[in-house]
């Protein structure tokens, strides 16, 4: 139980400095005094002079943390400066968008991968093990956006950019992870004794790989979400990712303090979630 506590505070404070840095960050990012509303020529003096003053109380950093998280605490995200809404609603808005997308992309990826993995390793399909380095080889060497501006070009989806992005850091690693335990001395005595492929692969391979696929599938739905945010903005699709994009062209320190909150809080339970499995998993083996 202390433990269990102990872990807790631990992911709090990392969750309290996330946002702490992302709003330092932006505040002393180049041109943040700057605000593209001051050249509209319909504005009077008076509202340029309040642009800059609303300005000027964003940029007083220990003022602007007391007034998020004391806001925080009872619910309240603020108020986007540049599009004059509550953060609470245009993230309510825009979360299930983006949540489906690396959902389904994580669970593509993760099929595709390990499917890739488990089918290579197998003594008929291990020559073709070289064609599949090569293409998780080319996929992880495209950067997200280049990857979301060929699926824009070829008429694809969020859902299936991100699922690319996904497979080859899962294919890869399951790949090695299973030619490693293939060469286990336990792995080797079941080949002598007679058992088939597929009995050795799951009867004495994937038991002990389970532990590491599990602490990977954690790590995993952090690199779906951060995929999502350059595919979502170079395709256009109303999540998170575009939202960040438009806050952080206007300096909107709440949105973009609560996205970073929020992105460091699904990484944080993703990773606790994969850590008790694996911790489940391995004490189930022993």
């Amino acid at each position: 139980m202390r433990v269990l506590v102990r872990r807790l505070l631990e992911r709090l404070v990392l969750l309290a400095l996330a946002g702490v840095l992302g709003a330092t960050l932006v505040r002393f990012a180049p041109g943040f005094s700057a605000d593209e509303r001051e050249a509209d020529p319909r504005l009077s003096a008076e509202s340029i002079q309040s642009i800059r003053d609303e300005r000027a109380r964003e940029g007083d950093l220990p003022r602007f943390y007391w007034r998020y998280f004391s806001g925080l605490a009872r619910g309240d995200f603020g108020v986007s400066q540049a599009l004059n809404r509550p953060v609470r609603s245009l993230v309510a808005e825009r979360v299930p968008v983006t949540l489906r997308a690396a959902g389904f992309g994580l669970l593509a990826g993760w099929l595709a991968g390990l499917a890739a993995a488990l089918a290579f390793s197998l003594p008929r399909l291990r020559g073709l093990a070289p064609a599949g380095t090569v293409a998780s080889g080319m996929l992880l060497s495209l950067p997200e956006a280049v990857l979301a501006l060929a699926f824009v070009f070829f008429g694809g989806t969020v859902k299936w950019a991100i699922a690319l992005v996904v497979f080859p850091r899962v294919y890869r690693y399951a790949k090695n992870l299973l030619a490693r335990i293939g060469e286990a001395p336990h792995v080797l005595a079941a080949h002598a004794r007679g058992l088939g492929p597929v009995a050795v692969l799951s009867r004495h391979i994937l038991p002990v790989a389970a532990p590491e696929l599990l602490a990977l599938a954690g790590i995993s739905v952090s690199v779906a979400v951060g995929a999502s945010i350059p595919i979502e903005v170079m395709c256009d699709s109303p999540g998170i990712g575009q939202l960040a994009w438009h806050a952080a062209l206007g300096r909107d320190l709440p949105v973009l303090v609560t996205l970073t909150l929020l992105v460091t809080a699904i990484t944080l339970m993703a990773n606790t979630a994969s850590d008790v499995a694996a911790g489940l998993s391995g004490a189930g083996r022993t």
